[in-house]
């Protein structure tokens, strides 16, 4: 599954605005955004890079003014970290990824299962990014560029899902990106502190999965942030298939 991650990765980067390939890396910027986890580069399976690879690559951040960050399931490069490493780059963290397939999926079908829902006015697509910015505790803020991320990913061919509240407001959502490589990345699973324990998340979570299988994708995978995630997308049928590694270079270090 790693080679498939990896996979979809490259080609999930090669979507962005602007695309900049070198020395068997892939980076992928977004202009209206400094954030580093929105820009950030991933290898090819089976790179090797050279020292001087590595140079042009962070040199492309650089230029931009960006923290040189790189995501990648290193089983599908093992080459690539011990290079990033010489070079300078710290470990941001390393995630387990799960993965749900159409025979491992569970979709909840009792009668009092949060309702979910496609956005598809401006007003609900504003209000699940401002749900989605409470529910990370202001990791990021909501914001115009935030809304057309979601209606663009909607648009071109993923998924976005959400649970109203009691007021008709947003009590949580998520998106999964467009297939690639006969895979899907479910992210930004994301609930009101208010709204939590009532299954919003896991049924979100379903939905996309669903979603993605109706248009032939063979998976969907997804990263989690603590074991009680983690018990919440098992319940949806992700199960645990590898690890992805997240390098940063810290200033003051490489070129």
């Amino acid at each position: 599954m790693d080679i498939q991650v990896q996979n979809f990765a490259v080609a999930n980067l090669r979507r962005r605005p602007v695309v900049v390939e070198t020395g068997g890396f892939v980076a992928g910027f977004m202009p209206d955004t400094t954030s580093p986890y929105l820009n950030y580069a991933t290898p090819l399976p089976g790179t090797q890079p050279t020292e001087r690879d590595v140079a042009a690559l962070v040199g492309a951040f650089r230029e931009r003014g960006l923290l040189p960050r790189l995501e990648f399931a290193p089983g599908a490069a093992p080459a690539v970290e011990p290079a990033l490493r010489a070079a300078g780059f710290d470990t941001e963290a390393v995630h387990e990824y799960l993965v749900c397939t159409p025979r491992t999926l569970t979709v909840p079908r009792s009668p009092d299962a949060p309702r979910v829902e496609s956005p598809a006015t401006d007003e609900e697509y504003a209000a699940l990014d401002a749900a989605l910015a409470e529910a990370f505790g202001g990791a990021f803020a909501s914001s115009a560029e935030g809304v057309a991320r979601l209606r663009n990913t909607q648009e071109s061919g993923g998924a976005v899902r959400f649970v109203r509240d009691p007021g008709g407001g947003c009590a949580g959502g998520a998106s999964c990106s467009p297939p690639a490589e006969g895979t899907a990345e479910l992210a930004g699973v994301g609930t009101r502190p208010a709204f939590r324990g009532r299954g919003i998340a896991g049924a979100v979570t379903a939905a996309l999965a669903e979603a993605m299988f109706a248009q032939g994708a063979g998976s969907v995978w997804l990263e989690y942030g603590g074991e009680g995630s983690r018990r919440v997308y098992e319940r949806a049928g992700f199960r645990p298939q590898g690890t992805r590694l997240y390098l940063s270079l810290p200033a003051g270090r490489g070129n």
